[in-house]
């Protein structure tokens, strides 16, 4: 089968970064779905782990961490799909990855894919849903009718978790720094949009609040730390995605009581944890809320033949973060000669 994969990690623009392999199509046992790829999404974890691949063996890794495809066969023990089915998930960073003609996927992490979603618009989905879903429901733990902050709001989880938030009946405010960005996040649900580059905690007493319940940090936790702090009502919680680069001084948030969290997508699947099922379920219901009009695909790019030389431009376009939404690479039977 077609394949992009890599060697060692190199800077996107070096041309061996990502290359167009052949590799063996993989056996499917057990819980496994074999599926063939119609789309792939690329996120800013794809580029993390490229560059991060110090340990190398003769076999290329495989990246790719969101994708959409119809189920060719399956494992003994599956009970939830059946072949020919067509499905979307956010794969698992332990094992090869998406970017390839067919992959495996334990079907405990797999969704039905929206049918009112083209393959573009739903492989651009799954990371970013669940990560926004687990953020919002088991690490915050919001409850209808408070305040939430989210910032960055109009990247790949911002988008996502504003609707989210907007539908389980929260007050959203988001940020943006550019016209284009503003426009995204309100036309994704954003109550209110203030600049993450101007003094927020002033723009928020602005707006009428004096600190916010719930804050949903998806940009550079340490450069805002001290502004969440701050922010952060007595009791309230914080969750980010992001790693803290810098040690920083907690007290304040000790003295508030207030509760820090992390959010890894790929936790539940990385340690097999008793209830990965749950990011089925998760999928299963966004599948739902896409289909009756709830929630709108984030898709904002989409790039095709697929293969290396696309693959690169995609991680490119990533690394230089000024991406709105989601970026999609699709078009595995389109060599591009």
């Amino acid at each position: 089968m077609k394949a992009v994969g890599m060697y060692k990690a190199l800077p996107i623009t070096d041309e061996s970064s990502l290359v167009d392999v052949q590799m063996t199509k993989p056996v499917p046992t057990k819980h496994d779905l074999l599926v063939k790829i119609a789309a792939v999404s690329v996120n800013p974890v794809d580029t993390k782990l490229r560059v991060a691949q110090n340990k190398m063996g003769i076999s290329p890794r495989i990246l790719g961490f969101d994708a959409v495809g119809t189920i060719v066969g399956k494992g003994s023990e599956v009970t939830l799909f059946h072949d020919g089915e067509e499905v979307y998930f956010a794969g698992d960073v332990t094992r090869q990855g998406n970017n390839a003609e067919y992959t495996l996927i334990d079907e405990r992490l797999v969704g039905h894919k929206p049918v009112n979603l083209t393959n573009a618009e739903a492989a651009a989905m799954p990371l970013t849903t669940i990560t926004a879903t687990e953020a919002l429901f088991d690490r915050l733990q919001i409850v209808s009718g408070k305040s939430i902050l989210i910032i960055n709001g109009a990247g790949g989880v911002g988008s996502v978790a504003t609707q989210l938030a907007k539908l389980a009946g929260l007050t959203v405010i988001s940020t943006a720094s550019r016209a284009d960005t503003v426009s995204w996040t309100k036309a994704h649900g954003a109550d209110y949009v203030i600049n993450h580059h101007e003094d927020m905690l002033i723009q928020l007493q602005k707006l009428g609040f004096r600190s916010v319940d719930y804050i949903l940090c998806l940009h550079d936790t340490y450069r805002h730390f001290s502004f969440m702090e701050q922010a952060i009502k007595p009791q309230g919680k914080i969750c980010t995605i992001v790693d803290l680069t810098h040690p920083v001084d907690m007290r304040v948030l000790k003295d508030k009581s207030a509760t820090l969290s992390f959010e890894f997508m790929f936790t539940r699947s990385k340690y097999q944890t008793e209830d990965q099922m749950k990011q089925h379920d998760i999928l299963e219901q966004a599948t739902l809320y896409f289909e009756t009009g709830q929630l709108k695909s984030t898709l904002n790019k989409v790039l095709t033949p697929f293969n290396a030389e696309t693959l690169r431009l995609a991680h490119q376009t990533i690394e230089e973060g000024q991406m709105i939404g989601k970026l999609v690479v699709e078009g595995f039977d389109n060599d591009g000669k």
